[in-house]
């Protein structure tokens, strides 16, 4: 039976791979806290604590990888320097987890952090205020990645920037931001980054019940994320930025200020992303410089890839398979993971191209047969002259 197109969520109706995914991700979610809690450490299916907050970081990794489809499988546009807004929501969390500490520091200073008083600063430099506010620091961690995103973007976008021309200058920009924040004179640790944390909320952050809450937290989070890419694709504004990614002259051509739908979901998907980042930093202990490493972004590419481009679920797929593979083969085998990994992408590019999910028929996209520039034509301005047609031309 089809669902009404009015109705609430009503574009989760038609999607089945996403069904699948939230259904999934909900018995997770209620199975992980209950295996911690209520089985005895002595059993097989208890889930350790260390499992928890390892578990919650794939979470945190897949609203990333989520992130990147949104903007790569929807709207083509290959950003390789996506891990900059990953580490930017990481680090506003990591400031508002040091104003925390207060004087349980090793230096015992109520106001400036450890790091702060053993390089001799003698005031809290004016953008670490606010930051003892968790409602600041949250409000942080959505602005920063987006505001970041949309002047990058304002440039890149209006000067039609597109392939790989834009991935190079995304990538400039995450290694440019890596060198800077590795200064110690920028006020953000150096090359020590932020740690040492004590509390989130008043909660001891290395106890079981606050582990446990951030894992739920995370997997809200990525559920809530997912109903937004899922969203926004399922939408009028979707379907355009679907006939920008595979025709992108056309779509301008039919009179879309194609640069504005490309700002709009680049600034969406760098806020998901810094949210990912503001939930992965309490769950490790630590945020550094080296989350802006290049590298770190390209490797998000390829979780994308693997699961499958374009389909949301089959991004955290492929971010979930691939991290948990890493963290197997690292203790496995450390010095051959790299070639596991390469391998990996290369198989998958060679023969599967549309990744894991995207090359099962049951999990596809449902698409419709309107090509991108049928679907931008409804949306036209109406001051846009249509073409009379051919058909009605020929009748007498």
């Amino acid at each position: 039976m089809t669902q009404p197109s009015n109705a609430p969520f009503s574009f989760l109706y038609q999607d089945r791979g996403g069904q699948i995914f939230l259904s999934l991700l909900l018995a997770v979610t209620l199975l992980v806290p209950i295996l911690n809690v209520a089985v005895s450490p002595e059993s097989a299916l208890h889930v350790p604590s260390y499992m928890v907050s390892l578990l919650g970081k794939y979470l945190c990794f897949a609203l990333l990888a989520l992130s990147v489809d949104l903007i790569w499988g929807f709207a083509g546009i290959l950003s390789l320097g996506h891990g900059a807004f990953f580490a930017l929501g990481g680090y506003a969390m990591g400031m508002h987890l040091m104003r925390q500490i207060g004087d349980r520091g090793v230096y015992g200073d109520p106001v400036l952090p450890d790091f702060m008083v053993f390089l001799n600063w003698q005031e809290l430099p004016w953008y670490w205020y606010g930051f003892d506010s968790f409602a600041f620091a949250a409000v942080m961690v959505l602005l920063v990645p987006g505001a970041l995103a949309f002047l990058f973007g304002w440039f890149a976008f209006r000067s039609r920037v597109t392939g790989v021309y834009l991935s190079i200058i995304t990538q400039a920009m995450t290694y440019a931001l890596m060198l800077a924040f590795f200064r110690n004179d920028m006020g953000f640790g150096g090359n020590n980054g932020l740690t040492d944390f004590k509390d989130i909320l008043g909660y001891d952050i290395q106890g079981d019940g606050t582990r446990l809450a951030l894992f739920v937290a995370s997997a809200l989070a990525l559920a809530l994320g997912y109903g937004v890419g899922r969203f926004i694709a399922a939408s009028r504004l979707g379907r355009v930025l679907v006939g920008v990614r595979d025709a992108e002259s056309r779509t301008r051509f039919l009179g879309y200020r194609v640069e504005y739908y490309k700002l709009f979901v680049f600034c969406v998907s760098a806020m998901l992303a810094g949210i990912a980042g503001a939930l992965y930093v309490p769950q490790v202990g630590i945020i550094n410089p080296s989350e802006f490493a290049p590298a770190n972004s390209i490797e998000i590419v390829i979780w994308v890839a693997v699961g499958g481009r374009g389909t949301l679920y089959g991004a955290v797929l492929g971010a979930i398979l691939i991290n948990y593979g890493k963290t197997y083969f690292t203790g496995a085998l450390p010095e051959a993971w790299l070639y596991v990994l390469g391998s990996l992408f290369i198989l998958v590019t060679l023969f599967l191209p549309k990744g894991l999910v995207g090359s099962l028929p049951a999990f596809s996209l449902p698409r419709k047969q309107e090509s991108p520039q049928a679907h931008a034509g409804e949306d036209k301005p109406s001051d846009t002259p249509h073409p009379p047609s051919p058909t009605s031309e020929a009748r007498p």
